[in-house]
């Protein structure tokens, strides 16, 4: 049996303290911080761990200065202190960056008041970052002469922190670890039906893969964590709230390097609303824009992208502009903000001032915990709260050691890199270009990698890239198939790792290595799973 159809069969019929529903960064930190603390815990999702919101960030690890705009300083306090332990605990996934900010006649603050602004974030952050600099239009081209510096009245340097690998993996990160606890996870596993008897809920699940019949399972307390559409949910279950999420979209187009800094470039567009050149290794990400939707359901549209490449060329000293021949891939999502359920949001209210903070609120008669908002970088906060309320409604708990997130101790880490050095792992592959194998198997892996030098010792085909240009070894795909619930193969591709957004479709599919990729992933259902992936990317199937 596969780690998912354990996982299902343990669900099935099974009684827990808590239900968690949803498998983004709110659901999965749920997971990982209860049942790292002791609690009996399921987890689904009706799609893919971090498959819907979770998977359009920005990939930046952040305090929020701009909300410093909106004199949200409390906030901006909150997401700072949980950059800084994300940091901390992270240091090889979670990395300290430069945000040089270029200010021209778009931008809405002179750059006295900008450098002004960085100086109270940084202590605001606790002085946790290099400290921030004014700079002139000349500097500012000394240290990034792919910016165009003709309409510059100058600048500031901060710093924040972003995720060196993709953003849904960093979520997964949270479901391994509450796999580790004891807990049962399961995605595309959907709630058919709730109900609320004797003080337990009684859930009905259906597997959306097998489309099997649907199955039963019990727990204490139920918690929402969907994302933008905890609304439906809880109408489902019947529960009312003080709160409500409203959307606004952001896209991203994956371009080209456009510096190879590793430094993060922003701008005020001519709307007057930041946005962001983001490395992306050999790749750079240009974004976000911040759009009010109707919908959660969004993708980027032509209008989104010459807006964002007209934005761009006209702010970088680009040999040639950037067309839409350039963008290897985009991303859309919605941020779900949070408002009070009796107050209506007027079309004429200027949406980026709307609070980017959370909420967690529970219905104690039900006993149903629901979080509304939430981000990246407020998810350690996130995870704590949903645990004292969890604790609130009478399901005792181990006290909180904080062994529910972070990587490992950095003896162990030590020890992997010097059994790495002994087996010469890093001479396995010639490419110069390419990060070290043994720095991306720990980053991306931790204490699993030391099974992977293992299989690496025994066979050393096991070390040996599959797909060309995605720096993923074979034996990543052996334990991604074993561990890692890749149900899709955009689950692989998009989520688990990020060659989908980094390679060209017309690359990927053209590699010679993806039909071994897709075997060792889906076995003998490998052939329907290529077919499916190519059919919902509207992809021609080459015969």
């Amino acid at each position: 049996m596969t780690l998912r159809s354990t996982s299902i069969a343990k669900i099935r019929g099974g009684s827990f303290d808590a239900l968690v529903i949803g498998g983004g960064i709110n659901g999965a930190v749920s997971a990982a911080v209860l049942a790292g603390r002791g609690a009996e815990v399921a987890l689904v999702d009706r799609g893919d761990f971090g498959g819907f919101t979770s998977q359009a960030s920005s990939n930046l690890v952040w305090g929020g200065i701009k909300y410093l705009e909106g004199f949200e300083f409390v906030l901006v306090r909150k997401l700072c202190r949980s950059r800084n332990r994300l940091v901390q605990a992270y240091p090889d996934n979670v990395k300290p960056i430069s945000f040089l900010a270029t200010l021209d006649d778009t931008s809405p603050y002179r750059p006295w008041l900008a450098a002004l602004g960085s100086v109270a974030y940084w202590v605001i952050g606790g002085f946790k970052t290099h400290r921030p600099r004014l700079l002139s239009p000349n500097k500012i081209e000394e240290m990034e002469p792919v910016v165009n510096t003709a309409r510059a009245r100058g600048g500031v340097e901060y710093y924040d922190a972003y995720l060196s690998d993709n953003d849904s993996r960093f979520v997964f990160s949270f479901v391994r670890s509450a796999l580790d606890a004891g807990a049962r996870a399961a995605n595309y596993v959907e709630v058919v039906d709730a109900s609320h008897q004797s003080g337990r809920w009684l859930v009905t699940l259906r597997d959306t893969e097998s489309e099997g019949d649907p199955f039963t399972c019990s727990c204490r307390v139920l918690v929402n964590a969907t994302g933008p559409f905890v609304s439906d949910l809880n109408a489902q279950l019947e529960v009312r709230t003080e709160h409500r999420v409203v959307y606004s979209k952001g896209a991203h187009l994956i371009v080209p390097q456009i510096t190879s800094s590793d430094r993060v470039l922003a701008f005020y567009d001519d709307t007057e609303r930041l946005f962001y050149v983001i490395p992306m290794g050999a790749r750079s990400a240009i974004g976000t824009t911040d759009t009010r939707v109707d919908s959660p359901f969004t993708e980027v549209t032509d209008e989104d992208r010459d807006f964002l490449l007209d934005q761009i060329n006209r702010r970088l000293d680009l040999s040639s502009p950037l067309t839409p021949s350039d963008v290897i891939a985009d991303r859309s999502g919605v941020r779900p903000l949070v408002v009070r359920s009796d107050s209506p949001v007027s079309k004429d209210v200027d949406w980026t001032k709307l609070s980017r903070k959370h909420e967690v609120e529970t219905d104690a008669k039900r006993s149903v915990i629901t979080i509304f908002g939430g981000k990246l970088t407020d998810c350690l906060n996130v995870g704590e709260e949903v645990a004292d309320a969890v604790e609130a409604l009478g399901v005792p708990l181990e006290p909180d050691t904080q062994n529910w997130y972070g990587e490992p101790a950095s003896h162990t880490r030590e020890e992997f890199f010097r059994q790495a050095r002994l087996m010469h792992l890093d001479d396995l592959r010639s490419t110069e270009d390419l990060e070290a194998l043994s720095e991306r198997l720990w980053r991306r892996y931790g204490r699993r990698a030391f099974g992977m030098l293992d299989e690496i010792r025994k066979d050393p085909s096991m070390g040996e890239d599959i797909i060309e240009s995605a720096d993923y070894v074979r034996v990543e795909l052996h334990l991604a198939a074993d561990t890692e619930m890749v149900t899709k193969l955009e689950d692989f591709l998009r989520r688990r790792s990020k060659i989908a957004q980094v390679i060209p479709d017309s690359d990927v599919i053209g590699s010679p290595g993806l039909e071994e990729a897709v075997r060792i992933l889906f076995g003998d259902r490998a052939d329907e799973k290529l077919a499916e992936y190519l059919r919902e990317r509207e992809i021609p199937m080459v015969t």
